[in-house]
């Protein structure tokens, strides 16, 4: 899951993909970064944290980190949540088939739709609880997908 700053958008989609994993017992890594440095280390926005807490979830343990070109080798799947996010993973992939493994999340509930997660940062609590129903959404056809895989 990559996102700008590793704060908002990414640790939600991390948090809620955890979650759905563990209800499903299905054995996945997941994890998030971002590419901007500013944040590296920093918890969630508090407003992410809460967010996450009123639907069962915690994420107050996450510390951002940025995108590494390992992530290419180590993750079967990379979700961004936007065209810049898209146009920094591309900046750094080696080939393409790095490439293959990138798509915007929101594509998993709208087919080629490219639909951006728009960022809350600068937002309030209500544009974090849309954050939240739009990770919520492209979740759970991710997780349709895994146990589609599975059977």
């Amino acid at each position: 899951m990559v996102c700008l700053g590793n704060i908002c958008r990414s640790p939600l989609a991390e948090g809620i993909m955890r979650k759905k994993l563990n209800d499903f017992n299905i054995n996945a890594e997941v994890d998030s970064c971002g590419f901007e440095s500013f944040h590296t280390g920093d918890r969630p926005d508090q407003r992410g944290i809460e967010v996450a807490q009123k639907n069962g979830i915690d994420i107050s343990g996450h510390r951002a980190r940025l995108f590494r070109v390992a992530d290419f080798e180590e993750f079967d799947y990379i979700f961004v949540m936007d065209q810049r996010n898209y146009a920094d993973v591309a900046s750094v992939a080696r080939n393409p088939h790095d490439m293959d493994k990138v798509d915007f999340i929101m594509n998993m509930a709208y087919p080629g739709s490219n639909t951006p997660v728009p960022d809350p940062y600068f937002g309030g609590r209500a544009d974090f609880r849309k954050t939240w129903e739009m990770l919520d959404e492209a979740t759970d056809k991710i997780i349709d997908q895994i146990i589609n895989i599975k059977l």
